[in-house]
């Protein structure tokens, strides 16, 4: 990638000084202003063609030249732009019905919001009447949003950044352990056994059990084939209903409509957004069963929102849902999530620093070590809301220079790639990636 120019151009200029960076120390903010996008590709305004190998956050999950979603999007704004969720649109009716088609087993009925974190905390009011509980219980490696109850249920080390006293959390959050066999004493067995127990020591107080059924910014922690299923009996026999956190997983990532199909599970609640529209509108979902949208024909859905199945944004899901359907872009993340997969052992193979590769599909990670005796990482938890530069960072800003993008967090480098591409692009990427690695190989204790 070509040297950024020393002087920053106006409008990344503008945006240092007008404007407030997320989860930043603004003085590390620092952003690169991005003019165009071709495919799979972002192009800077020094004109840097960037391979995204992350999809953003996990986001952009149709690549940049959905022209069907773009449309869509047109052609609502100038009918119905936006009308108040009192009134019924096609956009939303029909999604509402597509959603139904897709997901599990028994979920019919969807409450829209902008964003995940607002799907979970939707899901946490639903799951709180329906069952007449109030604690939510989660996992100490996750994320679910930035909204104070989401944030309190993440495991994530923002949740706790500032302090108690300056962030305290929501009451009724509860953390159990993950299935995460290379980096913990408890093996995924265990941890089952061990929320179980909570479970039991809660004394039917939980309403809800919270996962991602493949963590994603924390780690791509991938559960045993039987782990979901058993999780949903644990949960069902002290009371709880099991919510799955689809936000990052849902839409084909895994080469299935949703991770929970993969393993057989038909979840309570999902909550969805992200690859929703593929991140060209603002859109979230929260899907519970029919027999929980039964409860509120008669009971109060005590939860309102202005921009709720805005129909622009639900034109865009709509359009997204085709697009996936139509460019068999799912079946596409199936065959290349194999292929990726493949190139990535062999990375391991070749590469002392890469402690373990996880991931099903196009939801891939990397997590690297500084021992090949021992698990010992590079980057702490802690780091994540530190103003450290780490050598995970090093490694991304080397793959950078060769002009692909990796997302990296808590010592894992996250491969997620939208689902529109082939193996060139692996090849491309991978490529990237296993330069980059020599910096990591290079920095392990001797």
């Amino acid at each position: 990638m070509a040297e950024q120019t020393a002087e920053k151009n106006d409008i990344e200029r503008l945006d240092r000084e007008y404007t407030l960076g997320t989860w930043s120390r603004q003085r590390d903010f620092d952003p690169t202003q991005i003019v165009d996008t071709d495919g799979p590709r972002i192009i800077t305004a020094d004109g840097d063609s960037i391979l995204d190998f992350s999809s953003q956050y996990v986001c952009t999950s149709l690549g940049y030249d959905a022209e069907r979603v773009c449309d869509a999007v047109n052609e609502q704004i100038r009918t119905v732009p936006y009308v108040n969720p009192g009134w019924a649109t096609e956009p939303r009716a029909r999604l509402s019905e597509k959603l139904a088609e897709i997901t599990p087993g028994s979920l019919k009925r969807t409450f829209y919001s902008t964003s995940g974190t607002e799907a979970n905390e939707v899901a946490f009011k639903i799951a709180r009447a329906y069952t007449g509980n109030h604690k939510i219980l989660s996992r100490y490696r996750s994320y679910h949003g930035a909204t104070a109850a989401s944030l309190s249920a993440s495991g994530d080390p923002r949740r706790v950044a500032e302090g108690p006293d300056v962030q305290p959390e929501v009451p009724g959050m509860v953390k159990g352990p993950d299935p995460y066999a290379y980096g913990s004493s408890l093996d995924p067995d265990k941890s089952l056994e061990y929320i179980d127990e909570m479970l039991a020591l809660e004394g039917g107080t939980v309403a809800g059990v919270l996962v991602e059924p493949l963590v994603g910014s924390n780690g791509v922690l991938t559960p045993p084939d039987d782990y979901l299923p058993r999780l949903k009996e644990i949960a069902h026999d002290h009371g709880a209903l099991l919510i799955c956190d689809e936000v990052m997983t849902g839409f084909g990532r895994t080469g299935e409509w949703f991770a929970s199909t993969l393993f057989e599970t038909e979840p309570d609640i999902i909550t969805m957004a992200k690859g929703l529209t593929g991140s060209y509108q603002p859109l979230a979902a929260t899907t519970v069963t029919e027999e929980i949208g039964k409860y509120f024909e008669s009971n109060l859905l005590n939860q309102g929102h202005t921009f709720s199945g805005h129909p622009t944004a639900c034109a865009a899901g709509l359009a997204a849902i085709e697009t996936y359907e139509q460019d068999e872009l799912i079946e596409n993340a199936r065959e290349m999530g194999q292929y990726l997969k493949s190139e990535l052992e062999s990375l391991a193979e070749r590469h002392p620093s890469v402690g373990e590769r996880r991931g099903i599909g196009l939801h891939q990670g990397l997590e690297l070590t500084r021992s090949t005796e021992e698990r010992v990482p590079f980057e702490e938890r802690s780091d994540k809301v530190s103003s450290n530069t780490t050598v995970l960072d090093d490694v991304g800003a080397h793959a950078l220079d060769n002009d692909v993008y990796f997302y990296t967090s808590v010592n894992t480098i996250v491969v997620t790639p939208p689902l529109t591409i082939g193996e060139d692009h692996v090849d491309e990427a991978v490529a990237a990636l296993d330069e980059a690695l020599d910096v990591s190989d290079d920095a392990m204790d001797s």
